[in-house]
């Protein structure tokens, strides 16, 4: 008995039963399991993300929330002529501008600013991170993929500088079209303030704005929120952004969106230049690299910089060429240019030129570095985007 107690103590397997019983023999001389490997990606930056927020960085619950109103404007299409034949669609307003101005001609209508601004501009958020974790997952990661990048952090930057750089050829050359039909065609800064308030909107200029608004705010949700990972400008950035979308909000409010446009062109073309270097230097094609950043930094010095500061003179000196009867707070006329909102106007402008100039001495460095050493890298690099090579201080 005791004899059999041992031996079961000694058996290793004693305790185990039926499905339990180890598949291979302990004292079987092949190998036992493998420990899990060890992740090929350290330090990979994956947020959590709450439920509310998930259509941010997953394209199929963005593009759900977007079929709602779109199923919505079409039911009540199929319904109305049975249930309120002369009653208009509520839901037009979601995805579709609104507030035509009745007397405008039919050849060239306008719209006037609305509350249902505010439910379209929300709509185009959720569009916006559609289209964006759309183009970074589904195209740009293959792109990289085909030019040899693996890692998920490079992959990441290259998703996110192949998004910026669709984006901003395409509302760059839109609102390049849309200065080509106005006035201030090619910075005619006297009509920024000649005729003022321009509330009445031809409704390209208007859906333009009103996307532009809704593309900024997604950003800074995506900074804010910590669903990117942070670059070390990152402060610059969100500062930047709610710049950006307090000039947009406040040009908007007060009949400023001729200026407006001429602001954002001047942004958006020389960011264009600037995900196109980027790329060349994810997929290191070296020579052509620096001659993108070469002509990138020309672009960038002539719109960001110089273009903005005749704008900036135009608020100093041109100013007064607003009529004497729209040189007046009265919000109820559509007039909100008293004689203080030169200041409210010149001095976000100013702190965007601040932080163009900070981003501009970073380009600077690196294109006298480019000159030198013939190899231009981002000053913005993220040593910790893996944490694994030299050669990921490079990256941006």
């Amino acid at each position: 008995m005791k004899e059999q107690k041992k031996r079961q103590r000694q058996d290793p397997s004693h305790h185990l039963a039926g499905p339990f019983l180890p598949q291979t023999p302990f004292d079987s001389a092949a190998s036992s399991r493998q420990p899990s490997p060890v992740p090929p990606f350290k330090n990979v930056y994956r947020p959590r993300v709450n439920v509310f927020i998930r259509w941010i960085v997953e394209p199929a619950s963005a593009f759900k929330l977007l079929l709602v109103p779109l199923i919505l404007y079409v039911n009540w299409e199929l319904l109305k002529p049975y249930v309120a034949p002369n009653q208009p669609n509520p839901f037009t307003g979601i995805f579709m501008l609104s507030n035509p101005v009745p007397d405008s001609p039919a050849d060239d209508p306008r719209y006037a600013k609305t509350y249902w601004d505010i439910p379209f501009i929300a709509y185009y958020v959720i569009f916006f991170s559609f289209v964006r974790q759309a183009i970074t997952v589904n195209i740009c990661s293959r792109v990289a993929r085909y030019f040899g990048i693996k890692k998920e952090a490079k992959l990441a930057r290259f998703g996110e500088q192949g998004y910026a750089m669709v984006y901003f050829a395409v509302f760059g050359a839109w609102g390049f079209r849309i200065m080509s039909h106005l006035p201030t065609w090619w910075y005619r800064t006297e009509y920024f303030w000649i005729d003022y308030p321009h509330w009445d909107m031809k409704p390209e200029l208007k859906r333009y704005y009103l996307m532009q608004m809704a593309y900024w705010l997604q950003q800074l949700l995506v900074l804010l929120l910590g669903l990117e990972k942070p670059r070390k400008d990152y402060y610059e950035l969100v500062a930047h952004h709610f710049v950006t979308l307090w000039l947009v909000g406040w040009s908007y409010l007060v009949n400023m969106t001729l200026m407006g446009n001429a602001v954002y062109m001047s942004m958006d073309i020389p960011d264009s230049f600037l995900a196109f270097s980027k790329i060349l230097n994810y997929i290191q094609w070296e020579r052509a690299k620096i001659v993108s950043f070469a002509v990138f930094s020309v672009v960038w010095t002539y719109f960001r910089h110089y273009l903005n500061l005749v704008i900036l003179y135009s608020v100093w000196t041109e100013f007064n060429l607003i009529p004497e009867a729209s040189n007046q707070w009265k919000p109820e006329n559509g007039v909100w240019l008293a004689g203080w909102m030169r200041y409210q106007i010149f001095i976000p402008l100013a702190l965007l030129q601040l932080l163009n100039l900070f981003w501009y001495f970073l380009i600077l460095r690196i294109l006298v570095r480019a000159v030198i050493t013939a190899e231009a890298t981002d000053e913005r690099s993220d040593d910790e985007d893996d944490g694994d090579d030299a050669d990921d201080a490079k990256e941006d």
